[in-house]
């Protein structure tokens, strides 16, 4: 299992775990001159792989443990448009975990001005891939899970967390 120094110090803060800054690529503008639907995924699953490896969950554990992670259910708020040029950063908040799944949110901000661009709630189950079914997270990935979900637990829940897709109220 290959995690990086300095794991230890983000699963133990209490703040949300900060993935790197990325910049919308040319190719993912779509004809209304913003970023396509389909690319917030792409950032979002971007930023959950670098919490993985501070997890201990990511490629090298899929490798050498024969497990992984699959995204069961996701729920993605477009809330403001991001265009090309515009430098982005994803925010992850371990919502809650047991023995097979993760619950997280994540939130999509402008990275220099700090505006909420979209939001993704999701959860994700761990996976035997020799069964390809679910299976319980490894004792020693339990306690760095469990070490994260406690940091986070303190923190304050965010405005979106549990939306449903519903027409509004009349």
């Amino acid at each position: 299992m290959t995690t990086a120094a300095g794991d230890e110090d983000v699963l133990l803060r209490p703040a949300p775990f900060l993935a790197s800054i990325m910049q919308i690529e040319p190719q993912w503008i779509d004809y209304n001159g913003h970023l396509n639907m389909a690319y917030y995924n792409v950032m979002f699953d971007r930023a959950i792989d670098q919490l993985w490896l501070k997890l201990g969950i990511g490629p090298g554990y899929m490798k050498e443990r024969h497990g992984s992670t699959f995204t069961a259910e996701c729920h993605v708020r477009y809330l403001r448009e991001v265009h090309l040029g515009d430098p982005v950063q994803v925010s992850v908040l371990l919502v809650g975990a047991d023995e097979k799944r993760l619950h997280t949110f994540e939130e999509l901000r402008h990275a220099s001005e700090g505006w909420l661009s979209a939001t993704s709630e999701n959860m994700t189950i761990h996976v035997d891939m020799a069964t390809r079914k679910t299976a319980p997270f490894p004792p020693d990935i339990r306690t760095r899970i469990e070490t994260l979900a406690n940091a986070h637990s303190t923190l304050q829940r965010p405005v979106g967390l549990g939306r449903k897709v519903a027409m509004p109220a009349r």
